[in-house]
């Protein structure tokens, strides 16, 4: 295949995004003739057409929509190339980007970031959630410049990246007032622990991090609770506890948080089952002043 050109390559993104020739030729002020032209020129380059006659539109065909997914790659690139210079620019805030796995709480995400908006050299913050494994793939190719995880780099993973302590908290259980009125109403045991001995609890997903710590606390007291649902973002099984569903753990450092947020009530402290949270940076050595700044404010808020 001879080298691509992206001309033509952007005149078929385009026909592909408008649905037609002629409004891409109007977006790109260009006449439908030039741009049927170009898209002749790129199927021959490719060596297969891209679009087959459907009534009087155009349907793309298998080998369009292959060409399609890539071009959406390689102009998002564009695009992102194009925002990194411009926050070179002397004056602008520089991009930060920061990795935050998903089963964190976007109070202690909040918490532990929150200097990043009051840096002496200012930046602007880019957040992108996801799992961990994925995270660390974007870190090792410098799409991010670190990222906020509850839990270390899993052991056998090749990444070369780093884990920094930012410290732990204890877990509390909360729940809606109404809940907790029920529950001590019609419970054998009125108060913390026992009373979540067949109370409806609300859990994270086995693949938290704090999962299997909690099933190991209810078994180590006895408590047998009815998880009456499973959740992976930590910001929507707090809705439901708010609509009192069921009961939940949650760091203690954002009890007052929490509480406030979500109109819950702290029912008790469980000490020994403990959240820890860690930034991972591809450095050993950290450098970069804003991951510096975070880390020590974080150390700080993390003092149990």
């Amino acid at each position: 295949m001879r080298h691509l050109n992206y001309n033509h390559l952007l005149y078929f993104w385009t026909v592909a995004k408008e649905g037609s020739i002629a409004k891409a030729a109007e977006k790109l002020n260009l006449t439908p003739q030039t741009i049927s032209g170009q898209l002749k020129l790129l199927e021959d380059t490719i060596g297969e057409t891209l679009f087959e006659k459907a009534g009087r539109g155009l349907a793309i065909t298998d080998t369009g929509r292959i060409v399609e997914q890539y071009a959406n790659e390689i102009f998002s690139l564009g695009a992102e190339l194009t925002q990194r210079i411009k926050n070179k620019i002397p004056g602008s805030p520089s991009a930060f980007n920061i990795g935050i796995v998903n089963s964190i709480p976007k109070l202690i995400s909040y918490q532990i970031l929150k200097p990043g908006l009051s840096m002496s050299e200012p930046i602007k913050l880019v957040c992108f959630e996801g799992d961990l494994e994925n995270l660390l793939a974007d870190l090792s190719v410098h799409k991010l410049d670190m990222v906020l995880s509850d839990r270390p780099i899993p052991t056998g993973l090749n990444v070369k990246a780093f884990n920094h302590s930012l410290g732990k908290s204890p877990l509390a259980f909360f729940g809606h007032p109404d809940l907790i009125k029920r529950t001590t109403t019609n419970a054998k045991q009125k108060h913390f622990p026992g009373l979540l001995d067949d109370a409806p609890i609300i859990m994270p997903l086995h693949t938290n991090a704090l999962r299997r710590s909690l099933d190991d606390w209810f078994e180590q007291t006895g408590i047998s609770p009815r998880i009456i649902a499973e959740f992976d973002d930590s910001a929507l099984l707090k809705v439901f506890a708010q609509a009192g569903a069921g009961f939940f753990a949650a760091p203690l450092v954002i009890a007052s948080q929490i509480q406030a947020m979500y109109g819950v009530i702290k029912i008790g402290d469980i000490p020994h089952v403990q959240e820890h949270f860690y930034v991972i940076s591809p450095e050993r050595h950290l450098k970069h002043s804003a991951v510096i700044e975070i880390i020590e404010a974080a150390k700080l808020n993390f003092s149990y």
